[in-house]
């Protein structure tokens, strides 16, 4: 986890601290419109305020909290940060139980497969609006302990896929939201611990959750699928309690 203190500084970084965005008019997707979810028609200037200035207090409050992760690291941070740069929604097994497996979920597994892509492609459309510079090249005392992204800081991307997988999932498990959703806090606090992230990056990633789902939710192939899969689910998890 993070320490206490970067831990507050997460809570209270401000998103909004710069006027305007670029422009996403002269970008395209490279692969075709997605099925669920077409970001390239999103406003993300609207739906995002831009990352903190280089420079301003927030900014040196950002790379200060991933500093203070980094050096309060343990073996156990180490584990998890690696986990999470390969996470897979099936590690939510933990927190829903050991039926929760793509073999016995071959709907599911198809469907959130799909989806994941589409969340990454959300989130490079994002990072086209608001561009930002990884920890490491802010500051070079910043060390990654996973592979180096090679696209932008600003959002998280893993963020905004442990967020939507935590959300999708509280719907069909109630019972189980508190431990899905405070995965998905720690998700987003590995990225600053692994120091490919700022802390502004992840509570952006995690502010796009709901603008994410509330556009897969007027496809109706979403709507179709997700309800399918969401028996498999119900039965999945009834054959094996």
């Amino acid at each position: 986890m993070i320490p206490r203190r970067a831990a507050l500084l997460v809570s209270l970084l401000p998103l909004a601290v710069l006027p305007a965005a670029e422009s996403l008019m002269s970008v395209a997707p490279a692969a075709g419109k997605p099925r669920f979810v077409d970001p390239w028609a999103l406003d993300f200037a609207a739906l995002l305020p831009p990352p903190p200035a280089p420079d301003s207090a927030a900014a040196r409050a950002d790379l200060a909290a991933v500093l203070a992760a980094q050096g309060a690291r343990t073996p156990a941070d180490l584990a998890w940060a690696e986990t999470v740069d390969r996470d897979q929604v099936f590690n939510l097994a933990t927190e829903l139980g050991p039926w929760f497996q793509a073999a016995r979920l071959p709907r599911t597994d198809a469907f959130f497969r799909e989806l994941t892509r589409e969340i990454r492609t959300f989130e490079r459309a994002a990072k086209v609006v608001h561009p930002r510079e990884r920890p490491w090249v802010v500051d070079a005392r910043v060390r990654p302990c996973v592979p180096l992204p090679a696209s932008g800081s600003y959002p998280s991307g893993t963020a905004l896929q442990a967020g939507v997988w935590a959300e999708l999932l509280a719907e069909a498990f109630p019972a189980a939201a508190g431990a899905l959703r405070a995965r998905a806090v720690r998700a987003g606090e590995a990225r600053v611990l692994a120091g490919v992230h700022f802390p502004s990056d992840v509570a952006a990633g995690a502010a796009l959750v709901p603008p994410f789902l509330a556009a897969c939710r007027q496809a109706e192939d979403f709507r179709r699928e997700w309800a399918a899969v969401r028996a498999e689910l119900a039965a999945a998890s009834s054959a094996h309690p």
